[in-house]
């Protein structure tokens, strides 16, 4: 893994945030990164079961309004189903795995009415479903098991656990990923993965590459 280091940049990947802002505020601050320089990849499930879902997106949004480049935020499962609410599709599936907690950020006591900002519907339209960098695929759940890349499905993207985590194949990248939760960051060969549950008490992650350096901030944002 010369060629990174090579070119005089760092990567980071940042785990499942799930409304956790305070957390994702210090954590950003112990990140050495190099703003306009180093690469910042957010690996969705911004949103639900945590308190301050609308301020992280905020915060996100700022980040990549200032280095567009470099800050790279991939859609989660949490993104995908509140898209699908908003169409009134599985709303009660929505609710049930913590949707009510960002609905309550986007209410207008004025109005009545949950009042979402085009500016954030743009941001979660424009989310990417994954991201190569060199021998690095940035991916939310993970990919399934003996299909190239680009032949992947949004779901399997989104959703995938087991049958990624645990397949005795060796994959052509490394897969750096989060979705399923873990006491501690999962690292094999060609697998990283940093959901360590933030929003569950656990931490929230970020792995810093090639050197696979983790930075981790405990739930609530406690140092």
């Amino acid at each position: 893994m010369k060629k990174e280091l090579d070119f005089g940049f760092k990567i980071f990947a940042v785990g499942d945030i799930h409304g956790c802002l305070t957390s994702l505020e210090n954590l950003l601050e112990q990140l050495p990164i190099s703003w306009g320089k180093d690469y910042l990849i957010f690996l969705g499930d911004y949103i639900d079961r945590g308190p301050d879902s609308r301020a992280v997106i905020d915060l996100l949004i700022e980040l990549k309004n200032q280095y567009p480049e470099k800050v790279i935020t991939l859609k989660g499962n949490h993104e995908w189903m509140l898209e699908r609410f908003l169409k009134g599709i599985d709303i009660e599936t929505y609710l049930y795995n913590g949707g009510d907690t960002t609905l309550k950020n986007y209410f207008n006591f004025k109005t009545g009415k949950i009042e979402i900002p085009l500016e954030h519907l743009e941001f979660l339209k424009n989310l990417k479903l994954y991201f190569e960098l060199y021998n690095y695929f940035f991916v939310h759940a993970g990919i399934r098991p003996g299909i190239p890349l680009e032949f992947q499905t949004e779901e399997d993207l989104l959703w995938i656990r087991d049958s990624f985590i645990f397949s005795e194949d060796e994959f052509s990248k490394v897969v750096i990923f989060g979705h399923t939760p873990f006491s501690a960051p999962l690292v094999l060969k060609d697998r990283i993965g940093i959901d360590t549950g933030c929003v569950y008490g656990g931490y929230l992650t970020a792995v810093q590459l090639p050197e696979i350096k983790f930075y981790q901030i405990p739930c609530g944002g406690r140092l």
